[in-house]
């Protein structure tokens, strides 16, 4: 899977025009507020449609403007695909060879395509709720049965809440069997998901840090003692009165734990800002690898100028991990150094003032 070509209009601070993209490898160099994450926010956003900057899709619309087009031509071993991403004020609208886009998974399927962003830290020091994306997220890439459980559990959980605020309480019953058997089938994944995360990212910690240092990922659900749906829609009963106390659901899916793990505890507490940049890092490395496992397909990857904090040896040898992808697109200071080996197949631009010029 290749970006041939994207052309820009109006999008954020990018000159209008078509730019090739036809090698295995992107490097974008150029200042800090040049227009490189931009660049990768394009690709994301043809991949996914929607951004990983922003939830107001309008601000990618240029200062001014009113409207916003990008188009690709995207190629596989079987296939050219024209996509486009439009959007006026905040009415987008998506084009697949000619026919609209009703649901986004349609083209999650067709254009894997995986970010490493330094907000990526938060997968070790942030709220439970980062790490609970990132793995709903890993398996949503490969199994669209997960995403639809996904979907309906928040759904419904929504109107179990809706239901607690405005005294419906009759109505919880329903809403219990419903998260009950939903949950207990994301629950099965997930557990499924971290063993073999964890058969990936132990290795790969220990191979680039140079360490022993063993870093595991816990799960912990929310429902761990229950066997079966029966016994948590026994629970959610018990738990009727507190959730209507408090207004919400206190239980489920959506208040499970993942931790990141060493010998001695948490990584957030036991570990450097180094090794928890690195740890980081390596969770999209066994994305990427997971995703290859379940598939046979490599994904597009994004690396927004994260390698900044990594020493040369551990750069080199991230790099090196860096296996399982199609294409990549990078961003990076002007003489900051990319790669030891110089790459078959790869372009480089030059990017100031959202001009890309191919050095």
């Amino acid at each position: 899977m290749h970006f041939k070509s994207i052309k820009f209009y109006n999008f954020r601070n990018i000159n209008n025009g078509i730019v090739l993209f036809d090698k295995d490898d992107i490097i974008l160099e150029g200042m800090n507020g040049q227009g490189k994450t931009n660049i990768l926010e394009s690709v994301y956003t043809l991949c996914y449609g929607n951004s990983f900057r922003t939830q107001v899709s309008r601000e990618m619309i240029k200062h001014g403007e009113r409207i916003m087009n990008l188009s690709a031509i995207i190629e596989d071993e079987d296939d050219i695909y024209e996509v486009s991403y439009s959007l006026e004020l905040n009415k987008r609208k998506i084009i697949l060879n000619g026919k609209e886009v009703k649901d986004r998974k349609e083209l999650i399927y067709l254009f894997p395509c995986i970010v490493f962003t330094h907000d990526d830290i938060d997968f070790i020091k942030g709220e439970p709720e980062m790490r609970r994306k990132f793995f709903d997220q890993t398996l949503s890439m490969y199994d669209p049965i997960y995403l639809n459980y996904i979907r309906s559990y928040r759904n419904i959980l929504a109107q179990r809440n809706a239901a607690i605020k405005n005294n419906q309480i009759s109505l919880l019953d329903i809403y219990d069997v419903k998260l009950a058997n939903l949950g207990f089938e994301i629950i099965k994944s997930r557990k499924t998901m971290v063993n073999e995360f964890n058969e990936i990212f132990p290795f790969l910690y220990k191979k680039i840090s140079g360490t022993e240092k063993n870093i595991t990922v816990n799960y912990r659900s929310s429902w761990e003692e229950k066997e079966n749906p029966n016994q948590i829609i026994e629970y959610l009963k018990e738990t009727h009165d507190r959730d209507i106390k408090l207004l919400t659901t206190t239980s489920g899916i959506h208040r499970d734990r993942f931790t990141v793990n060493d010998e001695n505890g948490p990584l957030v507490i036991t570990g450097s800002t180094g090794q928890i940049r690195l740890a980081s890092l390596l969770f999209r490395i066994a994305e990427a690898r997971i995703f290859k496992d379940k598939t046979g397909k490599d994904p597009i990857l994004l690396l927004d100028d994260v390698l900044l904090e990594l020493d040369d040896i551990k750069r080199a040898k991230f790099l090196n991990e860096l296996t399982s992808y199609c294409q990549a697109f990078y961003t990076f200071l002007p003489r900051e150094s990319y790669f030891n080996e110089k790459k078959e197949s790869i372009i480089e631009y030059n990017v100031c003032e959202g001009c890309l010029n191919e050095i």
